[in-house]
């Protein structure tokens, strides 16, 4: 992008940007308080609507309460009963059907309903047989009034209303009423209005009772149910509606909703909205034709400046630059100019730091020949490992051969025979020739040695232990384990793990030889990271020089040299087969503290391993050994 494209961008970001940021700042916040003063009228309409629909049905209860009052029920002839079912019937619009039920009387009275101007009554259940009027009569008293949850009969809602006009009896008699709900619709239709949006009545179960439109006797929208259901009693649906609830009161477990579409909410932000678009890209326009011209004069004269960079960048510095002017250019000009001068002086001195910079080179050639040699001693330890195990396998023929020879001639003679007794140690020094060599052997073995497989650490711990109970015994140690209950799966050769862990036994049980608490704890762990095996001892210590040497090959700490020194280093090779490592925490007179951190069982992991033995595929398992001081 060139200077001038960057230029005008420049410029129509910094006037329109920040304009846009405040124009849509400020609509923002028109939009917040709009949508506030929408939530407080829609709780309003909704309480107002409510209190409404809560005094006209409150308002029939007790004209209909009032007027069984002032009849003497009991008395009453059939006649008598008629004219004051027709009073009660007269007392609210909203009355569909009423009756008198006493069981006192010998025949059933029939109900008045089906009266013309009342909303017709739901014929689908008897209106008297709806209460429990033995119940009632038998706890209540003269006056007392029991009302129904709302009933639904088709898409029609009504409410049974029972009046006690009689003393307390199983058998008093009650006024019974039908209070149709439906008529509320026109109500709410009178309150609704398109800036209100639509009104709603719902029951307990959040079905229509009444409304300003739509139909009745059907749910309400789910979306609507998420603001009825929530304990704020107002705000937006999942489908764009605003929407504000209010609680009839009275306890007649009724609700009314109101509802306003976003878009009809909102009308006037959008349109704001749409002409703070409509202003911004007009300044836009306007803006960009101005950097333009302005960007083409700039062109101009940066086209000198860059000619004059060019010519630095072939390597003509005495190229200087004419800007005519009072401005930023003349001044980069000038400073061009001046940078001509000073980099013909440095030419000078990049000569003279080239033939530096190849003296320091030479430096580093020599430190990496080093580094080479260093290499190649290493090399040479390797060598000297792979000659040892040619030697062990040369020496182990004829050690057999010596080994079984002593045998065949002890079986010639008797215990306590001064030749017995010479072919023992005989039979004993080839034995432990026997077990360096097959220690060096060991040390020199392939990686690839062994069958991993899913193996239970716990087990080849308890196992070892009592195979190297007896020595332990003998050398008056306390061995103690400490193991994680039920089995420790590792991916494992066990015959190998009973080695390593036999060789840290081993070990700390010569550095407790000559302590005065003689202990040995052996404990395993489930950790994030896999399975530890840990060999604690309150031996002599190590000594901080020696921690990072304990795993070098014929390198001990022993005051008996024994072994050759390969035990730690042989079970280092084999923790490192397993993709192990190895960490040593040990201070002088502390004691010393092994840990063996293995990778937990996986299948996935034992078929890579798989994969990555077969022929033609390089093994690279372990992770080496790590020394915590």
């Amino acid at each position: 992008m060139r200077l001038s494209e960057k230029l005008i961008l420049f410029v129509l970001a910094a006037a329109i940007v920040p304009l846009t940021l405040v124009a849509f700042g400020l609509l923002r916040q028109s939009e917040r308080e709009l949508t506030s003063r929408i939530t407080d009228q829609q709780r309003a309409v909704a309480s107002a609507a409510a209190e409404e629909v809560g005094n006209a049905i409150m308002s029939a209860i007790n004209a209909l309460s009032s007027s069984a009052a002032v009849i003497d029920w009991q008395k009453a002839t059939p006649d008598e009963v008629q004219g004051g079912l027709k009073l009660l019937m007269a007392q609210s619009d909203l009355i569909a059907a009423v009756a008198l039920a006493d069981p006192s009387r010998e025949a059933a009275l029939p109900a008045l309903e089906n009266v013309p101007g009342h909303p017709a009554p739901d014929m689908s259940s008897p209106l008297v047989s709806s209460f429990p009027l033995e119940s009632l009569g038998a706890r209540g008293d003269r006056g007392q009034v029991a009302v129904l949850p709302v009933a639904f009969h088709g898409e029609h809602a009504s409410l049974k209303v029972a009046i006690q006009v009689g003393p307390r009896s199983l058998k008093a008699p009650f006024a019974v009423a039908e209070i149709a709900l439906g008529p509320l619709s026109e109500l709410l239709k009178a309150r609704a209005s398109p800036s209100v949006g639509e009104l709603e009545l719902v029951d307990s179960e959040a079905k229509v009772v009444a409304t300003s439109f739509g139909e009745t006797g059907v749910p309400l929208r789910a979306g609507r149910q998420e603001v009825w259901g929530s304990e704020e009693g107002a705000g937006r649906t999942s489908e764009s509606e605003r929407v504000a609830v209010a609680g009839v009161p009275g306890k007649l477990g009724l609700t009314a909703t109101v509802s306003l579409a976003d878009e009809v909410a909102l009308a006037p932000v959008y349109s704001l909205r749409r002409t703070i678009l409509a202003g911004t890209l007009g300044t836009l326009v306007l803006l960009a034709v101005v950097a333009s011209l302005f960007a083409r004069r700039l062109n101009a004269r940066l086209s000198k400046v860059s000619a004059a960079a060019e010519a630095y960048a072939q390597g003509q510095l005495s190229t200087r630059i004419q800007v005519g002017g009072s401005d930023e250019l003349t001044d980069l000009a000038t400073t061009f100019n001046q940078m001509g001068v000073e980099l013909e002086a440095a030419r000078a001195k990049l000569t003279r730091w080239n033939d530096e910079l190849k003296a320091r080179v030479d430096e580093a050639t020599a430190d990496l020949r080093a580094a080479q040699a260093q290499l190649i001693e290493a090399q040479k330890l390797a060598a000297i490992g792979s000659l040892g195990a040619g030697v062990a396998h040369e020496i182990n023929n004829p050690l057999c051969g010596i080994l079984g020879n002593a045998q065949l001639l002890m079986l010639d003679h008797q215990p306590g025979d001064a030749d017995f007794e010479l072919l023992k140690k005989i039979e004993e020094s080839a034995k432990r020739c026997r077990d360096i060599t097959q220690n060096l052997l060991r040390f020199s073995q392939s990686q690839a040695e062994g069958s991993l497989r899913s193996t239970d650490l716990n087990a080849v711990v308890r196992s070892t232990l009592d195979f190297e109970q007896v020595r332990f015994a003998e050398s008056g140690v306390l061995v103690k384990d400490e193991l994680t209950k039920g089995p420790l799966q590792v991916l494992g050769d066990p015959e190998q793990l009973s080695q390593v862990l036999s060789a840290l036994l081993s070990n700390a049980r010569t550095a407790v030889a000559k302590t005065a608490r003689k202990a040995v704890v052996v404990r395993t762990r489930v950790t994030p990271a896999g399975v530890e095996l840990e060999v604690q001892d309150t031996g002599k210590g190590i000594a901080p020089e020696n921690l990072s040497r304990i795993f070098d090959p014929f390198f001990t700490t022993k005051d008996v040299w024994s072994n050759i020194g390969l035990g730690l280093s042989v079970a280092y090779r084999m923790v490192k087969e397993h993709e192990g490592r190895i960490e040593v925490v040990s201070a002088p007179g502390q004691g010393a503290m092994f840990t063996v951190k293995l990778p937990p069982f996986d299948v996935a992991r034992q078929r890579e391993r798989q994969l990555l033995a077969s022929p033609g595929r390089l093994d690279v398992g372990g992770q080496g050994v790590g020394i915590v001081r």
